[in-house]
């Protein structure tokens, strides 16, 4: 069993990053291109959640790791969506930031839809706006939403193929469930594989994840999969994270996966652990997505 560590993996990805970024602004010289400048990513938050506080301070230090320049653009809970609408528009048009994105979840009174709809497809460096969902199923150029991309990069880092194999995708969320699942049938050196997508309306979820070579769970429901739904040597990638009370933890919590660890990590040939897995890819995909629509090259 090997454990697929993406805490590694998305650090050689940040060295490698942090060069192409600095050889880019070399190679500009004094000349009057974007390449002279370093690249600029917004990063919008709505109120005081603590995981989202956490997820933007995690974003915003990887940035600066890459020589990526990141702007927290922090509203109070109280904001309209006309309101947050306008500051959409206002980082869409800006010329200075490359990307941006809107850290979810949203205020209830917002249309978390409404707003991420409103984001220019070319600066949408989480890779959620209908443009580049839609343009990444047909295959045609487009920002791959973050944590999917990540999730085909650890594979493919790891030299675990997706030809010919059965694929079972648990959960069908916008933002990875049914792009992964999209990426993955996709005629790509990391697709071919032929996917199913599973969910809470899945009456025999048992039996199809036990048909899974590659098994990628997305529910944020802790300890789901059990090793009795797991074949021996499949690939686990668990995309869950949920904060769970832990008066043992210094912290007060522990964070735990959809997929029951301890037990079914020794039927596997590849898993990912809960943290240190498919979030660290996620946060890297986000900088590799911002380096793109730095080198405008939809």
């Amino acid at each position: 069993m090997t454990i697929l560590d993406g805490k590694r993996i998305a650090a050689d990805i940040r060295r490698e990053l942090k060069e192409q970024i600095s050889r880019r602004r070399a190679s500009a010289g004094d000349k009057q291109t974007i390449g002279n400048r370093c690249p600029k990513l917004g990063i919008v938050i709505v109120g005081h959640n603590p995981a989202s506080e956490t997820y933007v301070t995690n974003k915003m230090k990887a940035c600066a790791e890459v020589g990526i320049e990141a702007e927290r653009i922090a509203f109070e809970d109280t904001i309209t969506q006309e309101q947050l609408l306008a500051e959409v528009q206002r980082l869409n048009n800006d010329p200075s930031f490359d990307g941006f994105i809107v850290q979810l979840p949203l205020p209830a009174h917002i249309s978390e839809q409404t707003i991420t709809a409103a984001i220019d497809y070319r600066k949408d460096v989480d890779g959620l706006t209908p443009e580049n969902v839609g343009r990444a199923a047909k295959g045609l150029p487009c920002i791959i939403s973050a944590t999917p991309r990540g999730i085909r990069e650890l594979l493919s880092r790891y030299h675990i193929s997706t030809d010919g194999k059965h694929v079972v995708v648990v959960g069908r969320s916008n933002i990875v469930g049914k792009p992964m699942a999209s990426l993955l049938m996709q005629k790509h050196e990391t697709g071919n594989a032929t996917v199913t997508l599973c969910h809470s309306h899945t009456t025999n979820l048992k039996q199809v994840c036990l048909t899974a070579d590659i098994l990628i769970v997305a529910v944020g429901h802790p300890g789901l999969i059990t090793a009795d739904m797991v074949a021996e040597g499949a690939t686990v990638i668990d995309v869950g994270i949920t904060r769970i009370e832990d008066p043992n933890s210094p912290k007060g919590y522990r964070l735990a996966g959809d997929v029951d660890f301890d037990n079914v990590a020794p039927k596997c040939a590849y898993i990912t652990p809960v943290p240190g897995g498919v979030g660290p890819m996620t946060i890297v995909s986000l900088l590799q997505n911002t380096l793109q629509a730095y080198g405008h090259t939809l």
